[in-house]
Parts: C-alpha cells; sequence; structure tokens
C-alpha cells in the first residue's frame, strides 16, 4: 500500500492547490451548503465524488462546444442551430443520452464509432457521448453520491487511461486521405492552440484524483494497465 500513500498524498496536495486557483479564475462558483437537506446524508468523499463529476460534465460540455466550433461542417450533419444549442440539447435533453443518429451507442462503442471511416455522420456527438456515458457508467451509473453509495477506484482509473487514448486518437487518428477526423489542437508556426489537451488533462486529473483517493480509502490497490496508445484500443467499462 505504500505507493497508493504516495499518489494519495500527491494528489491531496495537487488539489489543494487546484481549487483555490480555480476559485479565482472561475466566474462563477455554487459550492453546495453543507447543512441542506441532501448534504447531511453525504460524507467528505461524496462531496469530493460530487465536485468531480460536476467539474468534469462541465469540461466535456466545454470541449464540444469547441470542437464544433473547430469543425463546423461537424455541427452541420446534426443541426442548424448554433453549437450552444446543440450542446445544451445532448446535456440536458430529454433523451436519456439515447441518440438515433449514432444508433444508440454509448462508452468505448461511441468512442469508436467517431473514427470509424465508414460512419458519415456528426464525429463531435459520438466523441462526448462516448466519453460522458464512459464516465458516469466508472461512477456506477450516478452523479450524485451519499452515504451508502460505493464507486470502484478501478473503473475511474480504467476510465482515464481511455479517455487518454482517445484524446490520443483525437489527434493522430486519419481518414484514408490522410485527414484528421476531427480538428483539436493547433500547432502551427504562427500559434499554438493546446487549449484541448489542457481541458482533457483537467478530466483525466480529477478522476485519477478520485481513483487513487477511493483507493487509499478503501485499502484496495489499483492495477495498472499498461497501454499502446498507438493501438487505439480503449479499456472495457
Amino acid at each position: 500500500m505504500k505507493n497508493n500513500k504516495f499518489y494519495y498524498v500527491f494528489f491531496c496536495l495537487l488539489f489543494s492547490i487546484y481549487l483555490p486557483i480555480q476559485s479565482l479564475n472561475a466566474k462563477e462558483i455554487v459550492e453546495p451548503d453543507r447543512q441542506s437537506g441532501n448534504q447531511l446524508g453525504k460524507t467528505d468523499f461524496d462531496r469530493m465524488a460530487d465536485h468531480e463529476i460536476r467539474e468534469n460534465i462541465q469540461s466535456l460540455r466545454t470541449l464540444m462546444i469547441k470542437l464544433y466550433k473547430r469543425n463546423p461542417s461537424e455541427l452541420k450533419k446534426s443541426t442548424s442551430d448554433d453549437a450552444e444549442k446543440m450542446v445544451n440539447w445532448v446535456f440536458n435533453g430529454n433523451h436519456n443520452w439515447n441518440f438515433e443518429a449514432i444508433n444508440n451507442l454509448q462508452g468505448t462503442d461511441a468512442i469508436y464509432l467517431a473514427f470509424n471511416e465508414e460512419y458519415k455522420g456528426d464525429r463531435v456527438l459520438p466523441f462526448i457521448v462516448g466519453i460522458y456515458t464512459m464516465l458516469i457508467k466508472a461512477h456506477g451509473g450516478k452523479k450524485e453520491f451519499y452515504l451508502f453509495d460505493s464507486v470502484d477506484p478501478q473503473l475511474l482509473y480504467n476510465a482515464s487511461r481511455n479517455i487518454e487514448t482517445a484524446v490520443w486518437k483525437l489527434s493522430n487518428a486519419k481518414d484514408g486521405s490522410g485527414k484528421p477526423f476531427l480538428l483539436a489542437n493547433e500547432l502551427t508556426e504562427k500559434e499554438n492552440n493546446l487549449s484541448f489537451e489542457r481541458e482533457f488533462g483537467k478530466i483525466i486529473g480529477r478522476t485519477d484524483f478520485l481513483a487513487f483517493t477511493l483507493s487509499e480509502k478503501m485499502e484496495r490497490s489499483i492495477t495498472r494497465v499498461i497501454q499502446n496508445l498507438a493501438t487505439g484500443l480503449l479499456i472495457p467499462i
């Protein structure tokens, strides 16, 4: 357990630094009232999980808007509305995260679809839907946590590794003509735009932090997965 304790201390220090910086930079942060009724049945670990999944969902919303603005042709495959309206519908619409346009695929299956050359639809939709539904499944199907809820730290860790692979595919996967399936980070002589990589890095960092914290709490070690990113294979969740 020595390695787990090392990671626990490391991520606690990282988290303690990250939160004050976030509070200074965020336009609006609304923290739950710990005395409210729905907070009374929560431990500090539950509140940590609440914060992690809430911030990760917000990051995915931001990334989906950025991907549509970087790939406007993909947005046109789904709607004539602007990116913000499309994203609002995806995250708040009455569809239970089942989209006929992507054959109701979720999780890793949806992520794979985004890079399938035979698929001619909106590639941003399955990419984000896949990551979102995979994260929710890794959290036991929940977005809010209470005293008797349980989250498997191994699933969280595996989800983080899948996001790393998905980001690699986003930057490196190309179609038969050599063009990227989706444009994201931009590295040119005039501009280095790594905003996508940074936002995904936040999601990976938050999820790993929760995974190692829960692992230490439960005294359950996490099995490390050695990935070959070049294969683009995702871990089943």
